[in-house]
């Protein structure tokens, strides 16, 4: 039985995967607004109904990546040790999921330009990154056992995210003379003296 749930698991990851890259193929051809769900759903060789058992939106397929990259950095912040400071594992944390986009530079960079022609998945994207900060806060309230009245926890979590957006928008925008965990790390750096316990 796990060995095929695990086959039946590969297979929707697959799946979605194509769904994307056909997606972003037609975004980029024919731009996003002019692109239709009925249009990706045939150049993926699907019904359109089972495209919403993949994506909610449109929008969500050029954002297709917002919610296994929140969880590579929640998983990181688990495993970091519970005495280190938070600001420092969050600094680790982040800079292990940066990692993660390198081999995916292309692909990311596709995925902002068409980001950064469309107001729908740009508010689509703040409205995903405000969820990474909702529930970056409740992870850090409870790893600094800090009570309902204490701001710390949100503030470490706009910040953190603050800084893989602006790290992340860099690296895609400018020449990459330095690899985006260096970006955020360094960020990080900057910030946190700033943001040093009292």
């Amino acid at each position: 039985m796990p060995e095929t749930n695990g086959l039946r698991e590969r297979k929707k990851r697959d799946r979605r995967r194509q769904i994307e890259d056909v997606a972003i193929e037609l975004f980029e051809r024919q731009g996003f607004d002019a692109t239709t769900i009925e249009q990706i759903a045939a150049a993926a060789d699907i019904a359109p109904r089972t495209f919403f058992s993949y994506f909610d939106t449109k929008d969500d397929v050029v954002l297709a990546d917002y919610a296994d990259r929140l969880g590579r950095i929640l998983h990181e912040l688990d495993q970091r040790p519970t005495d280190e400071p938070a600001w420092s594992a969050l600094q680790a944390s982040f800079a292990a999921a940066a990692s993660d986009y390198v081999a995916e530079a292309d692909r990311l960079s596709r995925r902002f330009a068409i980001m950064a022609a469309t107001p729908s998945v740009q508010a689509r994207s703040l409205q995903l990154q405000a969820g990474w900060e909702h529930t970056l806060t409740a992870h850090l309230a409870t790893r600094l056992a800090a009570t309902g009245g204490d701001p710390t926890p949100r503030l470490l979590a706009a910040a953190a995210v603050a800084v893989m957006r602006a790290s992340l928008q860099h690296w895609l925008t400018a020449p990459r003379a330095v690899e985006l965990p260096t970006l955020v790390h360094d960020a990080f750096d900057r910030l946190g003296a700033g943001l040093a316990p009292r």
